[in-house]
């Protein structure tokens, strides 16, 4: 899960893995695979930072499995 802001200030979490599509148009605009569209004001450089950190501790204890 990532943290990000609605254009109206609300805080909001995102799902990471559920993420298809960003866009910028000049807004960003978050596409889920649901097909669900956010607008959020992060850059799309910010959100795939968020996404990487989140991917890193989720994915991270799993190493010592393999």
């Amino acid at each position: 899960m990532i943290n990000l802001t609605q254009l109206n200030g609300e805080a909001i979490v995102v799902n990471a893995e559920l993420i298809a599509l960003i866009e910028a148009r000049p807004d960003t605009i978050i596409t889920l695979t649901s097909g669900t569209r956010l607008t959020v004001r992060e850059p799309i450089p910010d959100i795939i930072e968020r996404v990487v950190d989140y991917r890193r501790r989720v994915l991270t204890p799993l190493r010592g499995l393999v």
